[in-house]
């Protein structure tokens, strides 16, 4: 996305420079997400830590499949899709540690990311209230590219399978299909909706299936495949650049780890979970780069150790980045016109 990549459906495969991006995406998600557990364990880092564990290749794919003029609404569960648009990990650490150099000057935190000029739009905790705010952003979209020669951007929306039992969330799908929005749902399925596995909520955990009745194109991807998936959110994103509408993609993964940094998972059956990890996207993707000979041996471990650098930086630069200073309190918080100032 903000990196350089400009959506390429025709090809197979994108291009090496793009692949050797995933895979280093791939890196610094899962090492950021362990370092920030053991910062956390230690008392060093107290903030509300959502692996991403399980959904790199997907977030990887789709920041890829996106374009610069795309925009983004995620979840709090939100470290992969801020680093596919291309957000510094630097400044998404120093946002958990609530520093100056955060995305928000440390005023977010990890569940409020936003960075517009890379395409962020938003981040919410609030499970599937991302989509209704998708739909306006896809409204937008569709009526400027109405009043000038130009193809509307494409908006994605970045949730949970447990937020397809949000009622907002068949809301927006009933207005994205009626309206015939640019709009792309990708579902982050990872078969978990907090503590609770899928078939235990959904009667049809068939999400694709479920979603399709809307009227929208809709399609379910294996997302612990990251070629499949970006060639799926390829199509998906120049469908609805191109006006033929939305999109629900249904990225079947597993969560590796438990709903939050710390919380225990022995409740996950240990032979899914055990399945699960023999299909782990970053290894998995490491294995298919050097049998393809799309990199070398030597470029791969340039690669891991290129990731390990940058996740060490990025927790030092938040660990020394000061807190916001009080005076800043109202900052970002109201919106100012003449004659009336913000305090």
């Amino acid at each position: 996305m903000q990196n350089g990549h400009t959506g390429s459906p025709e090809l197979t495969v994108p291009a090496i420079e793009d692949l050797e991006w995933m895979y280093s995406l791939m890196l610094e998600a899962k090492g950021a997400d362990e370092a920030a557990a053991a910062e956390a364990r230690q008392g060093k880092l107290q903030a509300a830590l959502y692996p991403v564990r399980g959904l790199e290749g997907v977030c990887a794919a789709l920041g890829v499949a996106m374009t610069d003029d795309d925009q983004m609404i995620s979840s709090y569960r939100n470290l992969g899709d801020a680093l596919a648009c291309g957000i510094p990990l630097r400044t998404i650490i120093a946002e958990a540690y609530g520093r100056l150099g955060g995305t928000s000057k440390g005023k977010g935190g990890t569940m409020h990311l936003t960075d517009n000029e890379r395409g962020l739009i938003t981040t919410t905790g609030v499970v599937g209230s991302g989509l209704p705010m998708a739909v306006g952003l896809a409204l937008a979209a569709q009526l400027d590219s109405s009043r000038s020669e130009n193809a509307a951007r494409a908006i994605v929306v970045t949730f949970g399978d447990g937020a397809t039992s949000i009622g907002s969330a068949h809301e927006s799908f009933n207005l994205a299909a009626l309206w015939n929005l640019p709009l792309v749902f990708v579902c982050q399925n990872n078969q978990w909706g907090e503590h609770t596995a899928i078939d235990a909520y959904a009667a049809n955990p068939n999400l694709a299936e479920r979603v399709r009745s809307y009227g929208m194109h809709a399609e379910a991807v294996d997302g612990f495949d990251p070629m499949a998936t970006w060639r799926t959110l390829s199509s998906a994103l120049d469908r609805a650049r191109s006006g033929g509408g939305p999109s629900f993609i249904e990225c079947k993964t597993y969560r590796l780890t438990g709903h939050s940094g710390l919380s225990d998972y022995s409740y996950v059956p240990s032979d899914d979970l055990s399945a699960a990890l023999e299909r782990d996207p970053g290894p998995t993707m490491r294995r298919w780069l050097l049998e393809n000979g799309y990199v070398s041996e030597a470029r791969v471990s340039e690669l891991e150790t290129a990731a390990e650098n940058t996740i060490s930086e990025a927790f030092a630069f938040a660990q020394s980045s000061p807190p916001p200073d009080p005076s800043e309190l109202l900052d970002d918080v109201y919106a100012s016109k003449e004659g009336f100032p913000v305090r």
